[in-house]
C-alpha cells in the first residue's frame, strides 16, 4: 500500500508576529520547533510522507497546490475569537480530511462561556459564571465571592495572574477592566473553585452501531482515556494558579508546580472524572482528541473548567503526552492513533483513505515505570 501524504499544519512560535502592545503572554499557545519536528518524526515512523505547512495567509494556496491525502492539524490560528477554526474551515472548503475537531467544535471550545453554557444546559457540573463585555454590567446577585476572572477566548493559562481571584467588587471590577483592555475581549467571571486540579486526556470517537475497537485500545463506546494527571500549583510561581508562568517553569526547580500521574485519588473520583470528560467531549461534538480540565469545589465534587480540542503534543512537556507515557504508550503510537481516528471518520463518509503500511506495526505499549508521584516535566511549549 502507498503511504499517505500528510500535511502537518502548525503555527510556529518564532514565525508569529505580535503587535508591540500585545500581552506579554501573546505567544504562549503557539508551537516550538521541537514540537513540530517531533510530530514529523512520529508521523514518518507510521510510514507517512510528511509535508510541513505553516498556517499563515498563504495556507489555502499551499494546501491546494500540494493536495495532501490528510492533514494533521495543530494550528492555533493567528487572530480572532474563532482562530482555531480557520484551518479546519480552509480544509473543509478544499475537501481535505484533517485530524481533531471540526470548525464548530474548535470555535465552541475557544469560547469558554459558550462551552460552559452547553455543559450547563447538558446537566454537567461547571461553576456559575457571568460574561462582562464592557465592565460596568451589574454583577449577577447569585455569584458570591471569591470570584475568578480570565479572558473568555484564551488558553494556555493566558491572562491568569495573582489578581485573578477577587474577593470584593472593587477587585473584581479592576481585574475585569484589565482583561478587557489587555486582551481586547470579554472577561469570564466565575465562582472560584478552591480544590485540587486535574486534567484528563482522551482519544477516540463514539462507535457507530456494530463497530468495535480494532486493537483493544478503546472501550465499548469508542474512547481511550489516559491516567488522570493532577497539578499542584500551590507550589511555585503560580501561587495556586496553573497559569503561563507555572506552565513555563522546569519541574523540580525553584518555582515549579508539582505533577502527579496517575493522580492519587479514590477510584470513584477517577471514574467520575473520566465519565465527565467523555460527556464534556460529546456535548460540544469534539472529535479524535481532547484534554478536559477540572477543579474540585468546596463540596469536594469535580467541576468542568474547560476543554482543549487542540491539546499540546510536545512529547516531553505536554500534559496529554505525559499521561500517555505514564500508561506506557509510545509518542509515535499516540500521534498515529490520532491520525488513524481521523482517517476512519472520513472513510465512513466515503473518502478513499487506505491505512499507511507501518502504522499497525508501531508498538501499542512500552514498558515504563508508572510512579505515583511527581512526573518529570521539563518546560512547556
Amino acid at each position: 500500500m502507498n503511504a499517505w501524504r500528510v500535511g502537518l499544519i502548525y503555527n510556529m512560535k518564532k514565525n508569529v508576529h505580535v503587535e508591540p502592545d500585545a500581552p506579554t503572554d501573546a505567544l504562549a499557545e503557539y508551537d516550538s520547533v521541537e514540537t513540530v519536528e517531533a510530530l514529523q518524526e512520529a508521523l514518518e515512523a507510521g510510514g507517512n510522507n510528511v509535508i510541513r505547512l505553516e498556517a499563515n495567509e498563504t495556507l489555502l494556496d499551499s494546501v491546494r497546490r500540494i493536495a495532501p491525502d490528510i492533514c494533521f492539524n495543530i494550528a492555533e490560528g493567528l487572530r480572532g475569537d474563532a482562530r482555531e477554526s480557520h484551518v479546519p474551515a480552509i480544509l473543509e472548503m478544499l475537501d481535505i480530511p484533517y485530524t481533531a475537531s471540526k470548525v464548530l467544535g474548535h470555535a465552541i471550545s475557544l469560547d469558554k462561556a459558550a462551552t460552559k453554557r452547553i455543559w450547563r444546559d447538558s446537566g454537567l457540573p461547571t461553576a456559575p459564571f457571568q460574561v462582562f463585555h464592557y465592565g460596568d454590567e451589574p454583577l449577577d446577585p447569585s455569584l458570591a465571592f471569591p470570584l475568578f476572572v480570565k479572558p473568555v477566548h484564551e488558553g494556555t493559562g493566558m491572562g491568569i495572574n495573582s489578581d485573578s481571584v477577587t474577593y470584593d467588587e472593587a477587585e473584581l471590577r479592576q481585574q475585569v477592566q484589565w482583561v478587557l483592555k489587555t486582551y481586547r475581549q470579554p472577561a469570564l467571571v466565575e465562582s472560584y473553585l478552591p480544590g485540587r486540579e486535574f486534567t484528563v486526556g482522551l482519544i477516540g470517537n463514539r462507535f457507530l452501531p456494530g463497530e468495535r475497537s480494532r486493537n483493544g485500545l478503546y472501550d465499548d463506546r469508542g474512547y481511550h482515556l489516559f491516567p488522570v494527571l493532577e497539578i499542584d500549583a500551590n507550589q511555585g510561581v503560580g501561587g495556586g494558579l496553573y497559569n503561563v508562568d507555572a506552565k513555563s517553569t522546569v519541574p523540580g526547580e525553584l518555582g515549579s508546580p508539582l505533577y502527579f500521574c496517575p493522580a492519587d485519588i479514590p477510584a470513584s473520583l477517577e471514574t467520575e472524572l473520566k465519565e465527565l470528560s467523555v460527556a464534556a467531549f460529546e456535548a460540544i461534538d469534539a472529535l479524535d482528541v481532547s484534554r478536559v480540565d477540572f477543579r474540585l469545589g468546596e463540596d469536594g465534587r469535580p467541576y468542568l473548567i474547560e476543554i482543549n480540542t487542540l491539546p499540546g503534543l510536545n512529547p516531553v512537556v505536554s500534559d496529554i503526552c505525559i499521561m500517555a507515557h505514564a500508561e506506557g504508550m509510545e509518542y509515535s503510537r499516540l500521534i498515529n492513533e490520532i491520525l488513524l481516528l481521523a482517517a476512519e471518520r472520513y472513510t465512513r463518509e466515503g473518502k478513499n483513505l487506505l491505512v499507511a503500511p507501518m502504522v499497525y506495526q508501531l508498538p501499542l505499549r512500552e514498558e515504563v515505570p508508572v510512579p505515583r508521584g511527581k512526573t518529570n516535566k521539563w518546560g512547556r511549549t
